[in-house]
């Protein structure tokens, strides 16, 4: 199994110290990731440290090096409780919202990215949270990508083609399946030991850009496959927020 990496939330104001850490593991073993930036972050959690100057000129330039770059919502606010298609999490910035809204937003995004001279057709939904409406304001605005859902190699639905994710990392590292999945790092919470062992996996999985997402044809998604992942991100979900009170019960 072939591993991709993807990094969320990158804006102005994140913890550049532990992304400039993320990136040069990536550097040293020569690898490009798809990054999810956000084009105008309103995340209080993601204002960490000063904005460097020239971000935008930067984002370009990871871009012009073979760098992937996706547009990560608009905003990276949470104004529903909606967890749409894929309930990973009970939350969203677009799910539930009506097509007028979810196509303002999404539209407000790709101005802001081609302002700044950053062209892309791929998008990360904060939280992986979208709707059936999400995925045809998507369409009809000229993405013709998504990085989620579950799988081993891309997949179509809606007429937009998918880049799956991990459902357990474990699993995927251990696969002999000819495949290709991603694992999603969030660089600014991670701890030592979550750098630890992000160097380690270099060692034990075949990591690859994700530029090696384009070399696999992409299978239609039949209507079982998309419930059975529906049930899936669920079941994580759920298995998440027990594990969670469980700890918090032992801690009491």
């Amino acid at each position: 199994m072939k591993i991709t990496i993807r990094i969320d939330d990158i804006a102005p104001e994140i913890d550049w110290r532990n992304f400039n850490r993320f990136k040069a593991i990536l550097d040293k073993h020569g690898i490009k990731p798809l990054i999810g930036v956000i084009p105008d972050n309103k995340d209080s959690k993601l204002k960490i440290s000063d904005a460097p100057k020239g971000f935008w000129e930067y984002i370009k330039k990871l871009q012009d090096e073979g760098w992937i770059v996706s547009m990560h919502g608009c905003n990276h606010l949470y104004t529903t409780v909606n967890g749409g298609l894929f309930p990973l999490n009970k939350k969203s910035e677009f799910a539930g919202y009506d097509y007028e809204t979810q196509l303002e937003k999404i539209q407000n995004g790709k101005k802001i990215f081609e302002s700044h001279g950053i062209q892309t057709d791929i998008f990360m939904a904060p939280s992986h949270s979208y709707d059936r409406v999400t995925l045809k304001a998507l369409k009809d605005s000229g993405f013709t990508t998504i990085t989620d859902g579950f799988g081993d190699r891309p997949y179509k639905r809606c007429g937009l083609t998918f880049y799956p994710i991990s459902l357990q990392k474990s699993k995927s590292v251990a696969s002999t399946k000819d495949g290709i999945t991603t694992f999603v790092y969030h660089p600014n919470v991670m701890d030592e030991k979550d750098f630890e062992r992000f160097e380690k996996l270099f060692d034990k999985a075949q990591v690859v850009s994700y530029s090696e997402f384009s070399k696999y044809n992409v299978r239609s998604r039949s209507f079982v496959g998309n419930v059975y992942e529906y049930a899936l991100a669920k079941g994580k979900y759920l298995a998440v927020r027990l594990k969670s009170s469980m700890m918090q019960f032992l801690i009491i």
